[in-house]
């Protein structure tokens, strides 16, 4: 072979070995990003970040909290106004220790104390994946904090006491599984942030973990008729999260499947999500795999059974005047034995109703989502085979005033087998 055609053929195998390394980084960054998707629906970023009716991820969410509400930022990946100037370096600080490139702290209402516990790999994923993301120019409104709370840097002391820093340790002791589990729930999913309760300064009661929590959201509509009719302006009130654990009052009588398909679906034979959990599985669980949905559920079932005692009164008077209400406006579909009515072959779908006896959100330590649900009615954001049937909320469509809501509550938290505190008036009050 003539010099010529040796360096024609060196060129052509050259050119084809830089077009084969090109495809292939082109492909490893698909993946990558691809992978970064993912972690950022476990972490149901969207949520978080994207104003109602505004472009994804690029923040302006309210959060209303005890100090005062913090907007979310855009994290889409403008340079001016969002993350497009951050280094990996800068925006993995931001996840691990709350914060901001220039020493700016976050608030915590980011949930950066579960985030610290992600890996350097899923750190460069979400970072490939927020960078892929088509940049928006905005700039969310500047937090309106209590006067002692604008100033951040006392926050450097807040994560001395309450920030554990460091990437999650696997237990030796368990299987691959149940750390999977324990990775996607505590650190990705932050199930923490909702599901603890947190003391006077914020931070979560670690001595309490997932034994259920309180905490602000909207309520943006409410179930008139079968008919969801949505508020002109949007209320914020509290909110209550369930207790995860293997208790009584939390998921002790769930089973993995149970758990797996609430998670899948929104709905289970025993439950339905409604309010902020519906769109917590609209955006987030439904998009998980199974197997980690799976993990999830054996991480959550091997928690020891723990919870607050509750504040119950001896033969309250409330509870009468509690049952009257349950027989005349629920005990056609939830039965008088609290069981509710099953999707059984042949029955009446519009009369389907979950159990009320081992409730969890009827003995949450705070009665908050009960009342939502009695006063704004329930639905799932998601319907689909197995949907629980919308329920009418009763501030519309029914005459009953703040005293017989309260006593309905009351009944329904101590029943069947419940345990869970009475509910007065004042605590209904607040939630209309």
């Amino acid at each position: 072979m003539t010099r010529q055609r040796w360096s024609l053929a060196l060129a052509a195998f050259g050119f084809a070995l830089l077009s084969v390394t090109r495809a292939e980084t082109v492909t490893g960054a698909a993946d990558l990003v691809a992978a970064g998707s993912y972690l950022a629906a476990a972490g149901d970023c969207v949520a978080c970040h994207t104003r109602p009716d505004g472009p994804a991820f690029a923040g302006g969410r309210a959060f209303t909290t005890a100090f005062g509400t913090v907007y979310s930022a855009n994290i889409s990946p403008d340079r001016a106004t969002g993350i497009g100037g951050w280094t990996e370096v800068q925006f993995a600080r931001a996840m691990r220790d709350g914060v901001a490139p220039g020493g700016r702290h976050l608030y915590p209402v980011f949930p950066y104390t579960a985030y610290t516990k992600l890996s350097d790999a899923d750190i460069h994923a979400l970072y490939a994946f927020l960078r892929s993301l088509d940049p928006v120019r905005y700039v969310p409104p500047a937090a309106a904090m209590r006067l002692l709370f604008r100033q951040r840097g006392l926050l450097a002391l807040w994560n001395r006491r309450y920030l554990d820093r460091g990437p999650y340790a696997t237990d030796p002791g368990q299987s691959p599984e149940w750390n999977r589990g324990a990775y996607l729930t505590q650190a990705l999913g932050h199930c923490g942030a909702c599901h603890s309760p947190r003391d006077a300064l914020g931070g979560e009661r670690r001595g309490q973990a997932l034994t259920g929590g309180v905490y602000w959201d909207d309520i943006r509509d409410e179930v008139v008729e079968d008919r969801i009719l949505t508020i002109d302006a949007p209320l914020v009130r509290r909110w209550s999260a369930v207790n995860l654990r293997t208790s009584p009052g939390g998921l002790g009588a769930w089973s993995t499947e149970e758990i797996v398909a609430y998670l899948k679906t929104g709905h289970n034979a025993r439950a339905g999500a409604f309010g902020p959990m519906s769109e917590v599985v609209a955006n987030s669980t439904s998009r998980l795999t199974d197997p980690d949905l799976h993990a999830m559920a054996v991480y959550l079932q091997s928690l020891p059974a723990a919870s607050r005692p509750p504040t119950m009164r001896p033969r309250d008077p409330r509870l009468a005047q509690g049952e009257i209400v349950y027989t005349t406006r629920c005990g056609d579909c939830h039965q008088p034995t609290g069981l509710g009515m099953p999707r059984l072959a042949g029955a009446d779908l519009a009369k389907t109703a979950p159990p009320l006896a081992g409730n969890a959100i009827l003995q949450a330590p705070d009665p908050s989502s009960l009342i939502n649900v009695i006063l704004y009615g329930a639905h799932e954001a998601q319907p689909g085979p197995g949907t629980w049937p919308k329920m009418s909320g009763f501030e519309l469509s029914v005459g009953l005033d703040d005293e017989q809501i309260a006593a309905l509550c009351t009944y329904l938290r101590a029943s069947w087998g419940n345990r869970a505190g009475p509910v007065d008036a004042a605590a209904v009050a607040r939630q209309h």
